[in-house]
């Protein structure tokens, strides 16, 4: 499978890559790009080093929007002037969700509530229950199963003309649930709700058409599948004929219309600069670039292809090594109703990925028992996933043998 991969040449443009360490974490923390350190120590030294503040006078302002837009171009497909490197994924969604609900108040009061999962990310469900205390309005929970996520039956039996906001993830962090985001904003859209996704868990790795899909606003991360290192600022996406109508709650002098104008008092930049607020983080820009060049080279649609690939290798292999041992697959089995990691559930796989992290095979754990592959295309092999499901079975027999001697 390796040899017919077309993909597998970027692997080694990966650091590490070449140890026999396996890395099931891609969906958390991407494997730095060999390039990436060459970039920032170019630019520690030469830019930064050499050039000192004379930096802002001529690219760094513009960064923001410059990386933002091949975002836009290369992950999302988003026309130019609608994604910005912003904040962190929880500042971002803060000010989208909140900007969202402000102006659907506005414009009817009667528009109190907030739909969002019951199994969205933390982050998600903890700034919503914020924002939802700060303006007096309700959270509207759609129950979903923990091994799968919101089909639009759900959404479509929780939107209603109360409805102000709809909150989603693409991909779900837990299962992989991949969902129906055009139909799902059609749904939210057809209430006269606006939707914000969160695609922390999609881009770099899925397809994601924003702009055809109808896309409101969305918030991703980039030290994912986009590498862009421990920390790195998300992007925000806002559809151009919101961005002079939303008015973003952290006003900040980088969002207003003349920067340096040091004015008095507040007035926001148009279009997508009044989303920022503060001097943007322009180190922790800089390695994502190297990815970005990948998947432009590569094509989101042939890295959508091996992933589907590399996921349903590994739930085959889990079939026939891990289901006998009590292993049972907590994500979709239709491949396209997967993102691209997997869950495979027992009780003692919390005890098996601390194993398995001291033998350098790293996956990491969810609970329920929840232990997840997270294969990043780019940088995974299918001879990696091999041993380190090799691993995996040989630390939970050992595991369950533990256990039973001590009974």
């Amino acid at each position: 499978m390796d040899r017919a991969d077309g993909l597998a040449h970027y692997r080694k443009r990966f650091v590490g890559a070449e140890t026999d360490l396996v890395y099931f974490d891609g969906n958390s923390l991407g494997r730095p790009p060999v390039a990436a350190i060459e970039r920032m120590d170019r630019f520690l030294r030469e830019d930064w080093g050499g050039r000192l503040i004379r930096g802002w006078d001529e690219a760094w302002m513009q960064l923001p929007f410059e990386i933002g837009d091949r975002i836009g171009r290369a992950v999302i497909e988003a026309k130019a002037g609608q994604t910005v490197i912003g904040d962190s994924t929880t500042v971002l969604l803060y000010k989208l969700a909140r900007a969202a609900v402000d102006a659907q108040l506005a414009r009817d009061p009667g528009r109190r509530e907030i739909v969002v999962d019951s199994d969205n990310f933390p982050t998600d469900r903890y700034v919503l229950d914020g924002i939802a205390r700060e303006r007096g309005l309700r959270l509207r929970w759609i129950e979903v199963d923990t091994s799968s996520g919101v089909t639009p039956e759900h959404l479509a039996e929780a939107v209603g003309p109360d409805t102000a906001l709809v909150v989603l993830s693409h991909v779900a962090y837990r299962s992989a649930y991949l969902a129906d985001a055009q139909e799902l904003t059609r749904i939210a859209h057809d209430a006269g709700a606006l939707v914000l996704w969160d695609l922390c868990h999609s881009a770099g790795s899925v397809p994601v058409r924003a702009d055809h899909w109808g896309f409101d606003l969305a918030v991703g991360c980039t030290y994912k599948y986009l590498n862009g290192g421990p920390g790195s600022p998300a992007f925000a996406y806002v559809r151009d004929d919101l961005q002079d109508v939303l008015a973003q709650p952290i006003q900040g002098w980088m969002g207003t219309a003349d920067v340096f104008a040091m004015g008095p008092e507040y007035r926001p930049a148009r279009g997508i600069r009044r989303f920022i607020s503060g001097t943007p983080p322009i180190v922790g820009m800089l390695a994502m670039e190297e990815t970005l060049a990948m998947i432009e080279e590569a094509g989101i649609g042939a890295i959508r292809a091996k992933s589907v690939a590399l996921t349903s290798y590994a739930m085959t292999v889990a079939d026939e090594w891990l289901a006998p041992l009590g292993v049972q697959l907590a994500s979709p089995v239709d491949s396209e109703e997967r993102g691209g990691h997997v869950t495979l559930e027992h009780p003692a796989m919390r005890e098996v990925t601390a194993r398995l992290w001291q033998q350098d095979v790293i996956p990491d754990y969810r609970d329920p028992g929840g232990l997840r592959l997270g294969l990043s295309p780019l940088s995974t092999s299918f001879e990696e996933v091999h041993r380190g499901l090799a691993a995996t079975r040989d630390q939970l027999r050992a595991v369950l043998t533990e256990r039973a001697g001590l009974a």
